[in-house]
């Protein structure tokens, strides 16, 4: 008569060797927003430390990652450069909707070479067609928006420290504050980075995009 099968308790064990327990099933890995190649969208109001984060993050990334400006190539106009301190109208607008486009042409390029990006803009909330609308058409669905919000207060210590034609008046960064309120609600992440410095801000934004990606925001 044959002996009964080598086994231990439920679990067989094949001739050879050893066998390692099974292991349960393991949760899939939450997404590494630090190594994925991937488009931002940083919004805010003047003041409320876009550039400054934009630049921290793509300094600190595992993968090549380009900072765009909306000012700065805003600002590559020199001859006829249309100022909406000075008055917003169909010039100012247009050069608006120039720098938009050109930044998202460049987004576009760097992404098809493999390189992650993140362009700061103050979108407003009232203005989806122009603003966010525009950004989605200009650089694709995959872009992740995430909205920095801080404090009035912080805006206004903030703007009083920039110069040139960046620095705005205390009822005009008042203004666009209160219209940029209008993200609350919409189902857009928000940072309030009141009381956080940028790297704290930046370890935030990193966050913020890994559930991003696990759930992508409906805008």
């Amino acid at each position: 008569m044959p002996p009964p099968p080598d086994t231990t308790g439920h679990v067989p064990l094949p001739p050879g060797g050893p066998v390692a327990m099974p292991s349960p099933p393991q949760a899939p890995a939450a997404p590494d927003p630090a190594g994925t190649t991937m488009a931002v969208l940083l919004i805010g109001p003047a003041g409320a430390g876009k550039t400054s984060v934009a630049k921290y993050w793509a300094d600190h990334r595992r993968v090549p990652t380009a900072h765009i400006s909306l000012d700065d190539v805003r600002e590559w106009v020199r001859s006829g450069f249309a100022d909406p301190q000075s008055g917003w109208n169909d010039n100012s607008e247009a050069q608006y909707r120039l720098a938009r486009r050109t930044c998202g042409f460049a987004a576009r390029n760097f992404l098809a070479n493999g390189i992650s990006c993140i362009l700061d803009d103050a979108v407003f909330p009232d203005r989806p067609v122009v603003g966010l609308g525009g950004w989605k058409r200009h650089v694709g669905p995959g872009l992740l928006p995430v909205v920095l919000l801080p404090g009035l207060d912080i805006v206004l210590e903030r703007n009083a420290e920039r110069t040139g034609n960046r620095r705005l008046s205390d009822e005009e960064v008042a203004r666009i504050h209160g219209r940029m309120a209008g993200w609350y609600g919409s189902g857009l992440p928000i940072i309030d980075n009141s009381q956080l410095d940028i790297p704290e801000t930046a370890r935030i934004l990193d966050d913020v995009l890994a559930r991003s990606i696990a759930s992508p925001p409906q805008w």
